[in-house]
Parts: C-alpha cells; sequence; structure tokens
C-alpha cells in the first residue's frame, strides 16, 4: 500500500492528495481490511450449514427424549421426571414418522460441506436414528418383541440416585407407575399373533421380575416417605402396575407361547446393514466371523498355555476351577474389592496408561438389593448432565446370609481374585468409568454426550482388560521373576482369557444365529464348547444372541480398538505413546471407531481396514 499518509522531511516526499483521491484511498482500504476480517464465502457457507445441522440436532433431541422420557432422567434432565413413553400404536406410528422425517433431513447435509467437528457430530447422530429405525423398521420391535413393554417400568433411577427430594421422586414414580397398565394393555394390541419363542419366554421372566421388584424392592426403596396421602396413593399405583405386569406374563404364557416359532434370524442382507448403520463397519458377516473364529482359536491356545505354568498335569478347566477357589470370604468380599481398585488405580496412574481427569473416586459398594437378580458387578456412573446426584458407585454383588454355605461358595467363585480383578479393570479403572470422566471433561457436543457406540463403549473396557495384562499388570514385580510370580500372572492371563473367550463366543453366535440358521440348541452348545460355560449359563447367551445381535461389539470393538492402535503408532513414530493413544481416543464422546480412526489418522489413504 502507497505511503500517502505520511510526510516525512526530506528530499522524496510524495505529493499531496486531493480529498477525492483521500476518500477514494479511505474507502479502499476498510474495503480491505473488511474483506480479511470477514470469512470467505466458502467459510461463510460452512458456518451457515453448520448452524443449520445445530439447529435440526437440537431439535432432534428434544423430540427424541420426548419420546423417551425416562432417558432424560437417566441422562439429569429432569424436565422429563415423572414422565414415560407412550406404546400405543398412534404414538408408535407418529415415532416411526419422526425418525424417518429426520433420516430425510439429516441426509440432506453434506459432511464434506460441515465443519470437521460437526461433520462427525453428524454422522454420530445418523447412526443412533439409523439403529432406532432400524429396530422399529426390519426388527419390528414394538410387534414381535414383548420384552420391550415387559422391561418399560425399569425406573431404577428414581431410587438410586437422590436428584430430588424423595418426596418428589415418589410423585414422579406415582405418575409413571399409573401408566403401566395402559402400556400393558398396548402391548395386547400391537403384538403379532406368532411371536419368537425366545423373546417371549424371557418377557414372561421379565414381567415377573419387574412385577416382583416394584412390589417388594422399590416399596422398601420408598419406606422413608412420611408423606401417608403420598404413600396411599404410591402403594395403590404400584399396586396396580405390578398385578397388570402379573397378568400380562400370564397373557403371554396363555396366549403366544402354545403358537410361539423359532422365527428369530435377521438374516444376512439385515445383518450386515444393521452393522453398517449403526457402527460403520462394512465387512461382510462371513469375514468378522472368519476373524473371530481365528481370534477365539489364538485365545484357547493363551488358556491352554497358561494353564501349563500353573500345573501341567491337570486340564484348562480343571486349573481353571482351582482358580476359581481363590476368593475372599463373604465379610472380605467388599473390602477386598475396594483395596484392589485402588491398587488398579495406582498402577494405571505409575504406568502413564491414560490420564484420569478427576480426583473423585468410584465408590465400592453392596449392589442394591433391587439390583441383586440381574447384576454381578457393575458401574453406575450419573448423567452427562446431572447436576445433584453426581456420585459414581462401582456395585458388588455379596452373597446373601440366609444363602447355604455351598451356595455362598459357588457365588464367591465368580469373585476370585483375579476375575474380580479384571471385572474391575473392565468397569472402574480404565474401563468405563475412566471413559466417563473423559467424556465429562471433554469439549463434547449434547450429541456426542447422549448418543454412544455400542462397540466404542463396550470395545474400550473389553480392550482394557488385555491392554492393562500386555502392560504388565498382574506379572511380577522384577525382572527376575521367582515361580510364584510366574503362576501369579498365568492365573491373570487365564481370567483374561476366560472373559476373552465369552465375548469371542458371543461375536460367533450372534453371525451364526443371524445369518447361518444356527439354532438356540447348537448355539448353546458353542458356548460350552468354546468358552466352557454350563448349560444354564450357555442357554442364557444363546438366548441373548437372539434378540441382541450387537452383542457381538464387544469383541468387534475391541478388535478395532487394537487395529487403530497399530495404525497410530505407525503415524507418530517415535512421538507414539500408549497414554497419548489413549488420551486422544477417549477425548471425542463415544463414536464408532470408523470416525476415530478419520479423527485420529491424518493419511484416510494408508489406513483403509477397519479390523
Amino acid at each position: 500500500m502507497s505511503n500517502h499518509f505520511a510526510q516525512p522531511s526530506g528530499e522524496h516526499t510524495l505529493p499531496a492528495c486531493s480529498s477525492r483521491q483521500l476518500v477514494a484511498n479511505l474507502l479502499s482500504l476498510i474495503l480491505i481490511l473488511v474483506a480479511l476480517c470477514l470469512p470467505s464465502a466458502s467459510n461463510f457457507a460452512a458456518q451457515t450449514d453448520d448452524a443449520e445441522y445445530e439447529a435440526v440436532a437440537e431439535e432432534y433431541i428434544k423430540t427424541y427424549l420426548a419420546a423417551h422420557p425416562l432417558e432424560g432422567t437417566s441422562l439429569g434432565l429432569h424436565e422429563y421426571d415423572g414422565k414415560i413413553s407412550d406404546y400405543s400404536r398412534l404414538a408408535l406410528d407418529a415415532e416411526l414418522s419422526r425418525l424417518r422425517r429426520f433420516d430425510d433431513r439429516l441426509a440432506k447435509f453434506d459432511p464434506a460441506k460441515l465443519s470437521a467437528r460437526q461433520s462427525i457430530d453428524l454422522r454420530i447422530l445418523q447412526a443412533a436414528l439409523k439403529k432406532d429405525l432400524f429396530e422399529m423398521q426390519d426388527m419390528s420391535v414394538f410387534d414381535r418383541n414383548p420384552m420391550v413393554y415387559a422391561g418399560a417400568a425399569d425406573v431404577n433411577v428414581y431410587i438410586k440416585r437422590n436428584f430430588a427430594p424423595l418426596e418428589d421422586r415418589v410423585r414422579s414414580l406415582v405418575a409413571i407407575e399409573s401408566q403401566i397398565p395402559n402400556i400393558l394393555i398396548a402391548a395386547r394390541t400391537n403384538l403379532n399373533d406368532v411371536l419368537p419363542k425366545p423373546y417371549v419366554e424371557l418377557a414372561i421372566e421379565i414381567a415377573k421380575g419387574s412385577a416382583d421388584f416394584l412390589k417388594k424392592d422399590l416399596v422398601s426403596a420408598v419406606s422413608g416417605l412420611k408423606d401417608e396421602q403420598l404413600r396411599a396413593a404410591f402403594l395403590d399405583a404400584n399396586r396396580k402396575a405390578a398385578s397388570a405386569l402379573h397378568d400380562y406374563a400370564a397373557w403371554l404364557a396363555r396366549e403366544r407361547l402354545p403358537k410361539a416359532s423359532l422365527d428369530f434370524a435377521l438374516g444376512e442382507e439385515k445383518f450386515q446393514r444393521f452393522l453398517a448403520q449403526t457402527e460403520l463397519v462394512d465387512l461382510p458377516p462371513q469375514k468378522i466371523l472368519e476373524i473371530g473364529m481365528a481370534q477365539l482359536k489364538a485365545e484357547q491356545e493363551a488358556f491352554a498355555e497358561a494353564t501349563k505354568k500353573i500345573d501341567p498335569n491337570k486340564s484348562p478347566i480343571e486349573v481353571f476351577k482351582q482358580i476359581q477357589s481363590e476368593h475372599p470370604t463373604p465379610d472380605k468380599l467388599i473390602p477386598d474389592v475396594a483395596k484392589d481398585l485402588d491398587k488398579i488405580r495406582k498402577y494405571v496412574l505409575s504406568h502413564h496408561l491414560v490420564s484420569i481427569p478427576s480426583e473423585i473416586r468410584a465408590k465400592v459398594k453392596e449392589t442394591p438389593q433391587y439390583l441383586r437378580a440381574t447384576s454381578f458387578a457393575s458401574m453406575d456412573t450419573p448423567g452427562p448432565f446431572e447436576k445433584r446426584a453426581t456420585e459414581a458407585y462401582y456395585y458388588v454383588t455379596p452373597t446373601e446370609n440366609n444363602w447355604p454355605e455351598k451356595q455362598k461358595q459357588e457365588w464367591l467363585t465368580a469373585f476370585n481374585y483375579y476375575t474380580s480383578d479384571i471385572t474391575s479393570i473392565h468397569e472402574a479403572y480404565p474401563g468405563h468409568y475412566v471413559q466417563f470422566l473423559h467424556l465429562n471433561g471433554s469439549p463434547a457436543t449434547k450429541v456426542e454426550r447422549i448418543f454412544g457406540s455400542y462397540a466404542f463403549i463396550e470395545g474400550w473396557a473389553h480392550y482394557c482388560e488385555k491392554m492393562m495384562l500386555d502392560e504388565g499388570f498382574g506379572g511380577a514385580s522384577s525382572s527376575t521373576p521367582s515361580e510364584d510370580d510366574v503362576k501369579r500372572a498365568a492365573k491373570y492371563r487365564m481370567a483374561q482369557a476366560d472373559e476373552a473367550l465369552l465375548r469371542l463366543c458371543r461375536l460367533c453366535v450372534s453371525i451364526k444365529l443371524h445369518t447361518q440358521n444356527m439354532s438356540l440348541d447348537e448355539a448353546t452348545k458353542f458356548f460350552q464348547d468354546n468358552c466352557y460355560y454350563e448349560e444354564k449359563p450357555a442357554r442364557q447367551e444363546a438366548m441373548r444372541g437372539t434378540f441382541d445381535p450387537g452383542y457381538l461389539n464387544y469383541t468387534l470393538g475391541k478388535l478395532q480398538i487394537l487395529k487403530l492402535r497399530d495404525d497410530y503408532k505407525a503415524q507418530e513414530g517415535d512421538e507414539f505413546s500408549l497414554q497419548k493413544f489413549h488420551n486422544e481416543l477417549l477425548n471425542h464422546g463415544m463414536p464408532s471407531i470408523r470416525l476415530l480412526r478419520e479423527i485420529m489418522l491424518k493419511d484416510q489413504s494408508k489406513w483403509n481396514d477397519v479390523l
């Protein structure tokens, strides 16, 4: 720019400007400055697209939570307290229309024209929407799955978290329980005449269990209520809800069980679409099964190899039963788990495996009575928007005082010192609880806080079990391990392999049940033969596979994370560290691992395979 405004002394001064020239120059300068300050046309377009997308996403979230208010309460959004989903045919048709409408609206956004952050956000939201759409359209859950209605009364959040005074929470319970009879009337109207037999059998169990929960555990949980009028209203609504659930179980047994079929399989086309739409995995099911079977064989060999280090004269099953006998006494269970959990946390920090972005510890407590029928050990974290009841509990289910001694001992085998630590790694450090802490401390959007990938959430926790042992947890503390050190490390490896075998069997059975006509009996035997389960738990696992094809995601997610780690390590070279990789992995909400690959790997053309 010419120096028309300076008039320095000396020979080479410039001529003075006319007033017209001065104005013209000033206008030129202003235009240049404005051009420098304003975004480019492409940036402006991107910002406009982002704003339009954000408005649609916000609208989707509001309508989603209006349709799923119990989830809103669990997330910590208490404007949804006291509400429950409407299961009438009119409401279900409206929900399907809502999903289709938003599916069309979101499809109009081009990810390439959004900012990088919103491009990821869009695809997280689309995957969550596609999952709900798949369940309604392709799985026909409201027409074919009676469990949906039997489990509609899951009001645990109202008693496990003190997010409001007891009186307010009981008012919410009264409002919800008063709607349960209507939901079960809707079930009779909506459900097909012929239903999959495993669904009917499980729905009968769930309905009876839910009724018992309402009559006993829920009543006990609100025993501190002082308002007698409110108590009377609660007991009346509670009695009617429990009665309606018992009647529903009886109706299913009488009207639906006798003519139930074994038609539950999705078929290969639907199964592949399910994976592609919900987890962005486009591998054919057969290819995933081949990978799973190879991994299953390798894990069985690791299980057997560890056996030889402990007692080469016994079979793997005999050695594992011996390991299971090494457990705490009933009175020491909770203190021992708490003590070991602290050791695990310290190991994560001292070995720089992943940052733990909060000093708030998970509190080890006995599983509340109302959760004990379905829980062995579980992590209970507050919703991402919860402001009041922000405690985090690691629940461990103890023996009951009135159990016979033999039953107590059998229960405690699952809490042998090695399996117990593997479970703590999965649930708390550095598994689900650390994942929760990273999500809370990250700049995650509302979409990223609400909607998550099954494969990433469970895959991360399952990956941590292997990663911790690979990084020396449970092994020797010196370079010259003693015989006891070697045996202890082998026991941990057997416990970890045992968990891996179960999840690998789930992957294989899910694909075989839904794409290769595997029967329930064959699936049961597969669990018995390949992860050494007894018949009853093997049958339960097989039954789950009929309605939860996504339970393959524990292993699928773990394998995807291992592959991403290898690719990230190759990319980073000398700059790679495990802590850096894990922190980056956990810093973007809970997206599918395919999206994490896009975020973390710079040259996509070099890293195409997800497994």
